[in-house]
């Protein structure tokens, strides 16, 4: 039976990692605080450096930190929301965009807009470690690119485990490589702490409220960081009310809290522009805002030539390798779940892994780095239409206007493929911002694109909840099983049902009843994963009428 074996080798496959379902709770055995630690050595990418000194230089000290932290504080509320129901339910931002407004087919043109994210997210990245290994040893830029590319794909492949690993004992080294220049800087330069506060840029230094928007339309393109760090927190225990405290402050660190590591970098990244600015060549230009330059100007005022160089590589490697892993391994996730679902076929994660990151490489090699804050300014119109709808959909949808299931659903045949509240939500704020983009509503709401996305989603996405009545999210309320998804304490239930397709056990949020009874007229049950490879419709329970959906409403 094909269907059989695709669903078995795909759940033997131990590399797999979850892609396109529930995280069970046999697998999630590391505490809160392990899981965020994880989540937060990606942290350590130097982009954002590079993001920050790009909007200082452009418009100045002033304006890029009013966008930074305008970019900040609606980065952190539209992703507590996600971030919260992803480690409650262990979701990553697919599932969860399925149950929350765009159906299960509709998710798929998000979850390639997300894989976009991190082959370009990867090709920036990677661009900067070759910048370093040319500065550092000489290696040209096209063999930089492809090192930069090699280097990560054995860890990506060995899945959560070995990032978990790398991102714990790497984490304290770049700390120690990334703070001892910059607490230099400070403590030793009050000239050039003095000539930040009062750096202009290209613009006239004062406070002008398009110069903040356009700073923090940049800096809104990382807003798919957020669905990289759910990669992580989807493995978060059980919470209960031992571990309720540290828990919550593992979820909101690691979560939401990514921006406030991500903002203060890109705050810092400004400083370190004017850094090499005024202390090392005034005629710099653009090449200010490449972290290459920035860190390995710092270690050399501080040290030895020889030593300066090898600890501005050794910084700028592993910084590299541990967001670029993140990079890999969320985007072959994203591939791997949009592909399944389109075709039904499972190829394994490791072909999509080369996908990505053969993507990614080829990006370098079209420099878009050199391009880095228009094609990130650009992004973020699709980005924030898109996490914008799922956060307002959990927010209001499902806690005011009680139209969304207020349990996320991801299961095939419990949701209805396509669902208008996410679709006009994301087409009208992304036709909208990207025609304000690139100038069709004239010059003087150009840079405000961004923020139209934003409040378009805000707006359509209860609007029209509201006027489909919530019917197109679930297309069944019961899934044919008697015992409860949720334990005494509100977490997935750890109970498993035997798969009749593939001969397997699987936890009970996975499970649903099988359209197709047993030889003497028993409930056989099927998993979530049978069903999303499954070539027909032969196990999918049907639809349920009005009249029982009424009924179990009520």
């Amino acid at each position: 039976m094909p269907d059989a074996s695709r669903a078995r080798r795909a759940a033997e496959d131990s590399l797999e990692d979850y892609a396109f379902r529930y995280v069970p709770r046999t697998f999630r055995r590391w505490s809160a605080p392990a899981v965020g630690g994880a989540a937060l050595g990606s942290m350590a990418f130097l982009a954002d450096f590079s993001m920050g000194a790009t909007v200082g230089l452009e418009h100045g000290t002033l304006n890029a930190v009013a966008g930074i932290a305008l970019a900040s504080a609606i980065i952190f509320t539209v992703g507590l929301p996600i971030a919260y129901y992803a480690a409650r339910f262990n979701l990553d931002v697919d599932l969860l965009t399925r149950g929350s407004g765009f159906g299960y087919h509709g998710s798929i043109i998000t979850t390639v807009i997300f894989g976009g994210f991190t082959c370009i997210f990867f090709a920036l990245e990677g661009a900067i470690m070759a910048q370093g290994l040319y500065a550092g040893l000489g290696v040209p830029l096209p063999l930089g690119y492809l090192l930069s590319t090699v280097v990560v794909i054995p860890i990506v492949i060995y899945g959560m485990r070995a990032l978990e690993r790398l991102q714990f004992w790497t984490t304290p080294l770049w700390l120690v490589l990334a703070l001892v220049p910059l607490v230099g800087v400070v403590l030793t330069e009050p000239d050039v702490v003095e000539a930040f506060l009062t750096f202009e840029g290209a613009g006239s230094g004062d406070l002008e409220l398009g110069a903040v928007v356009a700073s923090a339309a940049v800096c809104f393109a990382l807003m798919p960081q957020l669905a990289e760090q759910l990669d992580y927190i989807r493995f978060m225990p059980p919470r209960t009310r031992a571990n309720r405290k540290v828990w919550w402050a593992s979820m909101l660190l690691a979560g939401p809290g990514w921006v406030i590591f991500s903002g203060t970098k890109q705050l810092l990244g400004v400083l370190l522009a004017v850094y090499v600015l005024v202390k090392i060549d005034p005629t710099l230009g653009s090449r200010a805002a490449e972290p290459v330059v920035q860190f390995l100007g710092v270690y050399e005022q501080l040290m030895p030539d020889w030593l300066a160089v090898i600890l501005a590589l050794l910084l700028i490697v592993i910084a590299q390798v541990k967001i670029n892993v993140t990079n890999g391994y969320s985007g072959s996730l994203a591939w791997l779940n949009a592909y399944t679902r389109v075709t039904r076929r499972y190829p394994g994660r490791t072909v999509f892994v080369l996908f990505n990151l053969s993507i990614a490489l080829g990006l370098m090699l079209m420099d878009v780095f050199g391009l880095m804050a228009w094609v990130l300014s650009l992004y973020a119109n699709f980005v924030m239409a898109w996490l914008v709808t799922i956060s307002a959909d959990i927010a209001i949808n499902k806690y005011v206007l009680r139209l969304s299931p207020m349990r996320p659903e991801f299961r095939r045949g419990m949701l209805h493929n396509w669902n208008p509240v996410g679709l006009v939500s994301v087409t009208a704020a992304s036709v909208l911002s990207l025609a304000a983009f690139f100038g069709f509503f004239g010059e003087a709401v150009q840079p405000f694109a961004v923020l139209i996305s934003i409040g378009t989603a805000a707006l359509l996405t209860p609007l029209t909840a509201a006027a489909t009545r919530g019917r197109y999210y679930l297309r069944r309320r019961s899934d044919g099983v008697d015992l409860p998804m949720y334990d005494e304490d509100g977490n997935p239930s750890a109970e498993r049902l035997r798969c009749h397709v593939t001969g397997y056990t699987f936890e009970r949020p996975d499970m649903l009843a099988s359209a197709v009874r047993g030889p003497l007229g028993e409930t056989q049950y099927v998993s979530s994963l049978a069903l999303t490879l499954a070539g027909s419709e032969h196990h999918v329970l049907p639809p349920e009428t009005r009249t029982e959906s009424d009924e179990r409403r009520s």
